[in-house]
This record gives structure tokens, C-alpha cells and sequence, in this order.
């Protein structure tokens, strides 16, 4: 029998190309598959620091309530840290609802959604005729702050809603918030970093002590 040796050794030759041929693609696919692995997780890295830096630079705000006549208050609001975020470029200052009641117009008798979201449901709104104050007392004209600065605004008392009734109206409204605090939501923006969102509380000054009588 004749052994065909020159086939035999095209065939084995071949064999051998084939083998080598897909050892280098496994080779290649593994290598692609750790970069990707390797991007991936940089990525992780990078966006983990991102996240942490944001949360580090996250605004602290520090507000005071000073009473002063008649139904009026001054809100003394400052941006106090941290010192390396150094300013605001724009900051949305809106008084938010002191107590946590949702108030949607799909209950039975409700007044319509447009009339309960214009409506303050907490002690202070801004007061009208100043720093650009929306119609409803909620928000005032956006502002840029640096850290360490503030800006003071005028509060006035809200008002019970026009639809309630009832001599004891204003009684009962001043009741509904005593002792709550004013609500302030905060939207902070910085050129080329993601927003903040902060809320501020602001606790009601202490009424002043009574005099003793002589």
C-alpha cells in the first residue's frame, strides 16, 4: 500500500495552522475580553469617584427665622460649606409644605389641583413685591451664591385658603402650623456638575420671654 506522504504532510500541515489559528483567537477574544473587563471597571472606578466628589461637595445652607412686626419675618440664608465648592452659579430657593399631606385634586369635594398647589401649606411664604416672588409666595428669582455669603428675604404669614369658611378660619389655620418649621427646597447648580437638590428646614423663632411683673 502506498502511503500518500505528500498529502499526508499538506493535511498535517494544515491541521497544525487550523490548531495554531484558533489558539490565536481564543488568545485574541480573552485579550479583548479582559480590556473590556479593564475599561469596564475603570469606568466603575471613575464614575464611583464622581459620585463620591458630588456627595462631598454636597451645599450646607444654614437659615434663620427673625421675627419682626406684625405678621412679617426675615429669612437670613446663607451658604456655609464646604469652603473647596466655593460658589453657587445659580440656586432655586422654593418654600415647600410643612407638613407631609398630599393634597390631590382625585379626592371627593377637593378644590382643583391648580388651586392646592398654589396655595402655601406651612406658616411663611415670601413676601410679595420683592426678590422677583412668584405670584403664589413659593419661589423668588433664582441666585448665585459664594461660600460664606447669604442674602437675606422678606416672609410674610400665609393666609388661610380662600375657599375654607368659618369665622374661626384664621384660628384655625394658625393651629393647622404652629410650631412647624418653614420648608425650603433648594436646587443648586454649578457650571459643568450635575444639580443638588437640598432641603432646608428652618425652625420658628421662640416667642420672646414674658416680663415679670414688679
Amino acid at each position: 500500500m502506498n502511503i500518500p506522504w505528500g498529502d499526508l504532510a499538506t493535511y498535517t500541515t494544515a491541521g497544525a495552522g487550523l490548531v495554531i489559528s484558533i489558539a490565536a483567537w481564543r488568545v485574541a477574544a480573552r485579550s479583548a475580553d479582559e480590556a473590556k473587563r479593564s475599561a469596564d471597571s475603570a469606568e466603575d472606578v471613575a464614575r464611583i469617584e464622581r459620585e463620591r466628589w458630588h456627595s462631598d461637595q454636597t451645599p450646607i445652607f444654614k437659615a434663620k427665622l427673625v421675627a419682626q412686626e406684625g405678621d412679617r419675618a426675615k429669612l437670613d440664608f446663607q451658604l456655609v460649606g464646604p469652603l473647596s465648592l466655593q460658589r453657587l452659579d445659580r440656586i432655586e430657593l422654593t418654600i415647600a409644605n410643612s407638613d407631609d399631606l398630599q393634597r390631590t385634586a382625585q379626592l371627593a369635594g377637593s378644590r382643583p389641583q391648580e388651586d392646592l398647589d398654589a396655595q402655601v401649606w406651612g406658616p411663611f411664604r415670601f413676601g410679595a413685591g420683592a426678590d422677583g416672588v412668584d405670584a403664589t409666595g413659593q419661589t423668588v428669582q433664582p441666585f448665585g451664591l459664594e461660600v460664606g455669603r447669604g442674602r437675606p428675604f422678606a416672609l410674610e404669614q400665609t393666609r388661610p385658603p380662600h375657599w375654607q369658611e368659618g369665622n374661626d378660619r384664621n384660628q384655625r389655620w394658625a393651629e393647622q402650623f404652629a410650631g412647624k418649621p418653614v420648608r425650603l427646597v433648594a436646587r443648586c447648580q454649578k457650571d459643568g456638575v450635575d444639580p443638588w437638590v437640598v432641603p432646608v428646614d428652618v425652625e420658628m423663632p421662640a416667642p420672646p420671654p414674658l416680663m415679670a411683673l414688679v
